[in-house]
């Protein structure tokens, strides 16, 4: 077993080579946009009554980005900005000559993004490295990310308040943000920046203040609008958030649905705020109970492990610091950090946030009471395991950075730790270059020998108007691993490369036209052959809010020492038919692999759609289906195929309760699982929660056994009770 006492040296040389490149770009000399300072904040119910918004400046001029960059907007915007001591007051009049059209609906938090939207897009450093995004429709329903090193995060929850009306010009939006739930540097003088955003969902138009510029595409941290503040108050964060839990489970035994012991959580979460940028969180016992199970995914066949995104409140906070830079394109190394390796902590600290004016720290540390996801495992004298990651980032030249990583997992006497170093580099104002490299020293147990490996990777991403541009390689050796992040395979070196041309046709009917031609090689280690992945596309943007994509494939793929062929096509369209119906599909058929310890060739459908009716603004019906297949190419035989229907109804009173029904039918294991849910969300973390779901199985007990049925036979059934209130002092 290869041993490794240090990182490769090619790490160090791969991140050093990159500085000579990171330019200083100039300031753009951009003049500070200063709000109104007041003392008699606006009452935040979506009308533009207040006194303070006939003092405060705007700004109006929108231009468009999407469909394309430059053109004047459909409609007219005007966006206002005030603040106090102790929060940020923002103002839209959104004017539309049909406001019979426009799209909203009274939905849960976090599921706006099909309606008409305005966003504030918030840069609190005014250092290029990162932004809050606070998104509102029409009816005052709130959507809020963080997005940094070119990945928008939407599983943040921001602790703010935003109103919206409907009226004959259009509608009328205002929001409020206490500085208390952002970082920014705690000054006399606070400089920020500020990109404004609008989207006429029936016109798949998006427009922005300051206008993007052509040449820069889509990278938006340069090319926000500076702003200056002055005399915030000074405070110290601390907020608590204890939670109350509780759930009764019943579970089949002999034929008969016997009840569980009771379980009764407490748990508390706190947040200290070291300074305005600093911020200390640590959690015992935390709840992270789901309101909802993650949807099925066809988990047959098989190379690597399901993904499912993170949503637990206490890993949320400063996420985004843990984004790596060149993991694009084939990638294998999609995720150094990934949270949902901590299956059920008992215990856990996190500190991140700014250390500098240009350098940014992230700490973790946690202890698993889960350590394995086994359904058999029994916790034993090896029950815990325990977890560290630290994270540092350097601001250089505009948006880039150079930073590293640092993670770790013990747990019964093995142990895995990586480290190393990444970046994000700006080449210039179209450009930039993202690179990593990191080593692993892995223990299978106290008595084994370390293994080290190495992940190695650089990417190039060009961006303008006309066209876009990437560009990659990587190395994961055959014995690197991360128990800590998310990895889909071990021994292989590749490149790859894609353009896109963006063509704008003076027609009605076709937007916009982006053909795709990418090609990629990727060198298999432990045999030494090689993949292909070669595809062809055109995707098109239609009226009416209508994308369709087509794309053909050839390609290879190696298992176990052997090549197949994996060739094969998609298509692909989401239609905003209506007001009230959305549609979306994708059916792709390709060559495929039975991964078995002997693969074999074989070919499959793969069918992924759903169906979103809303008869009014309170009601979503949403009806999906996935479907996948295998056949065996030597015999002509289906082996098997997989469905999952399910369907969700909702109804939402107002912007703060809602209730939920869902079913889902997995044809291909032959369950059902049914789940109520009324829901009352006052903020983020002042909750009420009442659930209750069952799993359905198709057997029946008969003469001391069970046996397959026809007929459904409810298998596990739960309720469940929770209650948490944020104090925030």
């Amino acid at each position: 077993m290869k041993k490794m006492s240090r990182p490769p040296l090619s790490i160090a040389v791969l991140v050093l080579a990159a500085l000579p490149l990171a330019p200083r770009l100039a300031a753009e000399g951009r003049e500070f946009f200063k709000p109104l300072r007041t003392d008699v904040p606006p009452v935040v119910d979506g009308r533009l009554d207040d006194e303070v918004w006939g003092r405060a400046p705007s700004v109006t001029g929108f231009k468009s980005f999407i469909p394309d960059f430059g053109r004047e907007a459909s409609e007219k915007t005007v966006a206002y900005m005030a603040y106090d001591a102790e929060n940020l007051y923002f103002a839209f009049k959104c004017f539309d000559r049909e406001p019979g059209k426009i799209k909203a609906a009274m939905a849960a938090r976090d599921t706006i993004r099909p309606d008409d939207f305005i966003c504030i897009n918030l840069d609190t450093f005014n250092d290029q490295q990162s932004l809050f995004a606070f998104y509102v429709n029409p009816l005052g329903i709130q959507t809020d990310s963080r997005y940094a090193g070119g990945q928008e995060d939407f599983s943040v929850d921001v602790v703010w308040s935003s109103a919206g009306r409907i009226d004959a010009d259009g509608y009328t939006v205002e929001l409020r943000v206490p500085f208390k739930s952002i970082r920014y540097a705690g000054k006399q003088r606070v400089e920020m920046a500020i990109f404004f955003e609008r989207r006429i969902a029936r016109r798949s138009e998006q427009v922005s203040y300051p206008p993007l510029d052509p040449a820069r595409g889509y990278f938006f941290l340069t090319q926000m609008m500076p702003l200056e503040l002055h005399d915030i108050k000074k405070y110290t964060l601390l907020e608590v958030l204890p939670a109350f839990t509780y759930s009764q489970d019943y579970a089949q035994e002999e034929g008969t649905l016997r009840r569980e012991p009771a379980l009764r959580d407490l748990s508390l979460t706190g947040k200290y705020g070291v300074t305005s940028q600093l911020i200390l969180d640590a959690t015992w016992n935390p709840d992270y109970s789901q309101i909802e199970a993650d949807a099925g995914q066809v988990d047959v066949n098989l190379r690597y492990d399901l993904f499912f995104p993170e949503k637990r409140p206490f890993f949320l906070e400063g996420s985004e610091m843990f984004n790596q830079g060149g993991a694009s394109g084939n990638n294998p190394l999609l995720a150094v950090v990934h949270t949902r390796t901590i299956i059920d902590p008992l215990v856990g600290f996190k500190l991140s946030g700014k250390v500098g004016r240009k350098d940014t720290l992230a700490a973790l540390l946690a202890l698993d009471e889960s350590p394995s996801s086994d359904p058999l495992f029994e916790p034993g004298d090896d029950r815990y395991a325990g977890f560290a990651v630290l994270r540092y980032k350097r601001a250089v030249g505009a948006d880039g950075y150079l930073g590293a990583f640092y993670t770790g997992r013990e747990h019964a006497g093995g142990s895995n730790h990586v480290a190393g170093a990444d970046g994000l580099v700006r080449l210039n104002k179209s450009s930039v270059l993202g690179l990593h490299g990191f080593g692993s020293w892995t223990k299978a147990d106290e008595a084994a020998g370390t293994a080290g490996g190495a992940a190695l990777a650089a990417d190039y991403l060009y961006d303008t108007r006309n066209l876009g541009i990437g560009l990659g390689a990587y190395h994961v050796s055959s014995d690197f691993r991360t128990d800590v992040g998310y990895l889909t395979r071990q021994g292989v070196t590749g490149l790859y490369g894609s353009v896109i041309p963006r063509i704008y046709p003076k027609s009605r009917v076709f937007r916009k036209l982006q053909p795709n031609l990418s090609v990629a090689l990727t060198k298999d280690l432990p045999s030494g052959l090689v993949e292909t992945n070669d595809a062809l596309g055109l995707t098109v943007l239609l009226p009416g809010n209508t994308t369709a994509q087509l794309l053909a494939r050839y390609s290879t793929e190696v298992f176990l020492g052997r090549k197949f062929d994996t060739s094969g096509g998609l298509i692909q369209l989401q239609s905003h038919i209506t007001k009230q119906l959305y549609v979306r599909g994708l059916y792709s058929r390709r060559n495929s692999i039975r991964y078995t310890a002997d693969p074999y060739q074989g070919y499959g459908n793969q069918l992924s759609g759903s169906v979103t009716y809303k008869p009014s603004e309170r009601f979503d019906l949403t009806g999906s289906l996935t479907y996948s297949d295998f056949t065996r190419d030597s015999t002509n035989e289906k082996e098997y195929d997989y469905a999952i229907w399910r369907g969700r109804l909702t109804y939402q009173t107002n912007k703060y309760l809602f209730f939920r029904a869902v079913v889902e039918y997995n044809a291909f294991r032959e369950q059902m699982l049914t789940d109520l849910l009324a829901s009352f969300t006052y903020i983020p973390g002042t909750v009420l929660q009442l659930g209750y779901g069952s799993l359905y199985d198709k057997v029946e007990w008969v003469d001391g056994e069970y046996r397959p049925s026809e007929r459904f036979l409810e298998v596990r059934r739960g309720l469940f009770f929770k209650a948490s209130y944020l104090w925030r002092l």
